[in-house]
């Protein structure tokens, strides 16, 4: 079984994505054919679908999507953790379809965010009820994760766009000691999604060699996930330079590994049920 562990779906509108410059190429509506069309091209059998918008109104779609979509395995959605009844609110949402939440930390101005009390209790609650908790954070943010790790406690956290190092500036550290950090955490997977966005709009593959190389030391190929993290990625490229940029990768370095890193991982991160 072959799975994209990081997709979005959207219908566009330029209120609810003011982050989509208007005109670019992913500035209209994305749904559940169009992401089929691409996974079929790539030979992917199923996907995550992920949060872009701080809205439960947001879940609500991606929920809807899956009724339509059999592929789609779960959504990472959207839920207010900072509120007082989050434990509640989480109950009432429907558990098989919701895998985890996200809430996308990268656009909060403060850099210790994620340390701020009431997130960390409403991330307990998510880890606490057999949900996972994906990670969206800038650099700015990367090396208070140690700390936000040890607050939270067990259970199953996903670091989303191996922390989106600067790859077009060619920046290394902190980046690489902070994710080395992060990862001797073991309940914490990493996703190799999102890079070629990070990288120059000419990129080559040789661009991604060794931040790949330092993810897959730091984590082991047994906590990697591949994520396309399309219609994102159209920005650089396409859904199927993102899959064959990683395919290529591990058919170089741990052959062995490719159903783990294009799947495996990912049933395991998320709690993903067979499908029928």
């Amino acid at each position: 079984m072959r799975i994209d562990a990081h997709h979005h779906l959207w219908h566009y509108t330029t209120e609810a994505f003011g982050w989509i410059e208007s005109g670019s190429a992913i500035a209209r509506d994305f749904g559940t054919d169009d992401l089929a069309e691409e996974m079929a091209a790539s030979g992917i059998d199923r996907a995550v679908a992920v949060q872009a918008r701080q809205s439960e109104a947001e879940t609500d779609f991606l929920l809807d999507c899956v009724a339509h979509q059999p592929r789609i395995a779960g959504v990472v959605g959207w839920i207010d953790l900072r509120a007082p009844d989050i434990a509640e609110r989480i109950a009432t949402r429907p558990a098989g379809p919701i895998v985890g939440y996200r809430h996308v930390v990268q656009d909060e101005l403060d850099a210790d965010f994620l340390l701020g009390d009431a997130f960390v209790a409403g991330v307990r609650a998510v880890l606490a009820s057999g949900l996972s908790y994906d990670v969206l954070v800038n650099a700015a943010q990367l090396g208070t994760l140690p700390r936000f790790f040890d607050r939270v406690g067990e259970g199953r956290l996903i670091l989303d766009h191996a922390a989106k190092p600067n790859i077009a500036a060619g920046v290394w550290q902190p980046w690489a000691e902070q994710i080395a950090a992060a990862a001797r955490y073991p309940n914490l997977f990493c996703k190799v999604s999102g890079l070629i966005t990070e990288a120059a709009r000419d990129w080559q593959p040789d661009d991604f060699e060794r931040y790949l190389d330092h993810v897959f030391a730091c984590f082991g190929a047994d906590r990697i996930l591949w994520g396309s993290d399309w219609p994102v990625c159209q920005l650089a490229g396409r859904y199927a330079d993102t899959h064959d940029l990683i395919a290529r990768y591990v058919a170089r370095h741990c052959p062995e590994m490719e159903s783990a890193v294009f799947g495996g991982n990912a049933a395991r991160a998320y709690a993903l049920k067979s499908s029928e």
